[in-house]
C-alpha cells in the first residue's frame, strides 16, 4: 500500500468512529447526515497536518474537489444520493492516490458483502433488533454509506498494518 502506517495510524482512531455512525445513520434514515461528512473534513485538516508532509496534505484538498465535481455530476444523473457523493468527497483527502486500484477492489468486496447482509439481515430475525430502520422498507435502495463507510475504516485499517 501507497499510504504511510504512520497516516493511516494517526487518521483512524478519528475516523472509524465516523464511519460506524455513517453506516448506522444510513440504515436506520437512509441518510448520511451533514455534520458526519463535516467531522470527516475538520477531522483530516486537524489530523493531516500531524499525518502528512506539508505539500501533500495541501494536494489532499484537490481530491475532495475533483470527487466532489464528480459526485456532484452523478448525483444530478441519478446514479448516487447526495449523501454518498458528499461522503466520498470528504473520504478522498484521506486516501493516497496510488492506492486508488486496491481501494476500488475493496469497494467492490465490501459493497458486496454488505449488499448481502443488509438483505440476509432484512429477512432474518436480526430486523428485530431495529424494527424501525428505514432500510428495511426501501425496496431495491440500499444503504450506500453501511459500504462507504466500510471501506474507508478497513482501508485504513489496512494500512496501519500493510502501509508504507
Amino acid at each position: 500500500m501507497d499510504i504511510s502506517a504512520s497516516a493511516a495510524l494517526w487518521f483512524l482512531p478519528f475516523v472509524a468512529p465516523i464511519c460506524l455512525y455513517i453506516c448506522y445513520t444510513d440504515m436506520r434514515g437512509m441518510r448520511i447526515p451533514n455534520h458526519a461528512v463535516i467531522a470527516l473534513v475538520v477531522v483530516f485538516a486537524l489530523v493531516g497536518l500531524i499525518a502528512l508532509p506539508f505539500d501533500t496534505y495541501l494536494w489532499r484538498y484537490a481530491h475532495l474537489a475533483v470527487v466532489l465535481l464528480v459526485g456532484i455530476a452523478l448525483n444530478a444523473g441519478g446514479a448516487v444520493g447526495a449523501g454518498d457523493a458528499k461522503f466520498a468527497a470528504a473520504a478522498a483527502p484521506l486516501i493516497h492516490i496510488g492506492d486508488l486500484r486496491l481501494l476500488m477492489v475493496l469497494f467492490a468486496a465490501n459493497l458486496l458483502g454488505a449488499f448481502v447482509a443488509h438483505r440476509i439481515g432484512k429477512h432474518t430475525g436480526l430486523r428485530r433488533l431495529a424494527p424501525h430502520w428505514q432500510s428495511w422498507n426501501t425496496g431495491a435502495k440500499f444503504p450506500m454509506g453501511l459500504a462507504l463507510g466500510g471501506t474507508l475504516a478497513i482501508y485504513l485499517g489496512l494500512g496501519v498494518w500493510f502501509g508504507r
